[in-house]
């Protein structure tokens, strides 16, 4: 991950112990680890607990429109004022109901109405 979003992330955080956090977990969100819960990620980053994932999601406090705008601002100088992120909506189909977010739902995975989770992603 580059530093330069890495900095533009960090400084939102308004404690050290988030910040030492924000890499690792978002390390971890762009890595090939197959389920992205805390315990993978924890594992995947070398530490022994997921602890501090899940006290960065639960707890820190953090400028969530400051990384928007930081954020919006890279990607302008990365791609251009006229540059254009491409987002596409993709469904997963699921058997059981224990992930976040499935629900009977339609999906182009399975051109019908079935157990999914859907997500988004930025390319």
């Amino acid at each position: 991950m580059s530093d330069q979003v890495m900095g533009r992330i960090s400084g939102r955080f308004g404690r050290v112990e988030p910040r030492a956090t924000d890499r690792t977990y978002l390390r971890g969100l762009l890595s090939s680890v197959e389920r992205k819960n805390g315990w993978q990620l924890a594992e995947q980053a070398g530490r022994i607990r997921p602890r501090p994932i899940q006290r960065l999601l639960r707890c820190a406090c953090w400028y969530a429109d400051a990384v928007r705008d930081g954020l919006r601002a890279y990607g302008v100088e990365y791609l251009g004022a006229d540059g254009v992120p491409v987002l596409d909506e993709t469904g997963f189909l699921k058997k059981g109901r224990a992930s976040a977010g499935v629900q009977r739902q339609y999906t182009r995975a399975a051109g019908c109405i079935e157990n999914a989770q859907v997500g988004v992603f930025s390319t």
